[in-house]
């Protein structure tokens, strides 16, 4: 058990990340309802959210909603710019720093009280510096668990800071609504709101094993575990990736082809793996993530026999589990596909064991890596995808 007696972990979260960046270096846009990404929204400044847009909405909608707002591209290298400011300023606060996304992390302070003040002078003094140092707004939560860390920190948004006292947790977490638990969705709210369950209190009056007989074994002990704030999992420094994926919105109101998603396929495969074998990683389980027109999701995965970040090999697994879902797709519409490789492993020469000379297989994929990594992601590409958009890569943290 890793949780002590004080409240000692933050969660700090930039506010509408793509959005304030444009702020920032737009002065003409601070104020105003900001929109990054036309097609689809990727991000919306807090003005723009007041009137009810959101991220991943088509962006007619987001018009039709605010029609006053200014639309703006992504511009992902100045994103990843000031995701790398912002770490700057979370390692000069503590050693111990766990990146989440390029735009949250969790800190832990414990051990920092005589050096630099209490956990909520340092979350204060964080907020500052990152205002100061990058010029972008961030919400800081304060508890003694990374759970209630970052609800606080959801809850304090935008721009805020909240420390919720140990003496104080429960009397601060049951009254808010189940969707602030981790790993409630829609449906799993659903299930809830007919029990006519709509707080985290009411989920912890429930004995353990009712939730596990309507929710699942897994998530029923660990919605009971969470409703009464039992988290014990540390801040980890340098934890390595389970999973590489990489996604692609599509236009909400684009038929696509079965041949322009499968570009789109092609596209985000050849980005995994090579991404995967950049960071000399090879994985087992293929993951294929889709997202409708009428914004469900669907997600479908298969195991391999034997780890791997062979492109063509991971290619004809997620073309298998894309054709699984053409009925639906054609039924309902995609707005967006992702696709992840999980069950990772460092990668112990697997990857160099077939003979370069036959320049099939993995041979192929490491020469074209070399290739892109002498002239540029750009040098070498698909045929397949020539011509065709093949939408944004998203700043990541390190693989």
């Amino acid at each position: 058990m890793f949780v002590t007696g004080a409240a000692t972990i933050l969660h700090a979260d930039l506010d509408a990340f793509y959005a304030s960046v444009e702020q920032r270096d737009d002065p003409r846009l601070r104020g105003r309802p900001v929109i990054v990404g036309a097609g689809v929204v990727l991000a919306a400044s807090y003005e723009a959210k007041a009137f009810g847009v959101r991220t991943a909405m088509g962006g007619a909608q987001a018009r039709r909603l605010c029609p006053g707002a200014v639309v703006v591209p992504p511009r992902m290298s100045a994103y990843a710019e000031a995701s790398k400011a912002v770490f700057r300023v979370f390692d000069d606060a503590s050693p111990l720093v766990e990146g989440l996304s390029i735009d949250e992390a969790f800190l832990d302070v414990r051990g920092l009280e005589h050096i630099s003040g209490t956990p909520a002078e340092i979350a204060a003094r964080l907020r500052h510096d990152v205002r100061e140092r990058v010029g972008l707004p961030i919400t800081v939560g304060v508890a003694r668990t990374k759970f209630l860390a970052k609800v606080a920190s959801g809850v304090a948004k935008p721009d805020g800071l909240l420390v919720v006292p140990p003496d104080g947790e429960l009397a601060f977490l049951h009254p808010l609504p189940v969707e602030r638990l981790w790993g409630v969705g829609p449906a799993t709210a659903r299930k809830l709101h007919e029990l006519r369950i709509s707080t985290v209190g009411e989920v912890a009056r429930l004995p353990e094993a009712m939730l596990v007989a309507f929710l699942g074994r897994a998530s029923g002990r660990h919605l009971h575990a969470l409703a009464h704030n039992c988290d014990p999992r540390p801040v980890v420094v340098g934890r390595r990736r389970r999973s590489i994926g990489s996604q692609c919105a599509l236009g909400r109101h684009t038929r696509r082809t079965p041949e322009a998603v499968d570009a789109v396929l092609v596209s985000l495969v050849d980005r995994v793996t090579r991404r995967m074998r950049l960071a000399g990683r090879v994985g087992r389980t293929v993951v294929l993530r889709l997202r409708f027109g009428d914004f469900s999701r669907a997600t479908r995965s298969h195991t391999l026999a034997r780890p791997t970040a062979h492109t063509e090999t991971i290619l004809l697994t997620a073309r298998w589990l894309l054709a699984g879902a053409i009925p639906e797709i054609e039924r309902r519409g995609l707005t967006l596909v992702g696709v992840a490789v999980a069950g990772l492993e460092d990668d112990s020469a697997l990857q160099l064991v077939l003979p370069l000379d036959r320049f099939s297989g993995t041979a192929l994929d490491v020469a074209l890596d070399e290739v892109r990594r002498r002239f540029g992601s750009t040098a070498v590409t698909r045929a397949v995808l020539l011509g065709r958009e093949q939408g944004f890569t998203v700043p990541l943290l390190p693989d």
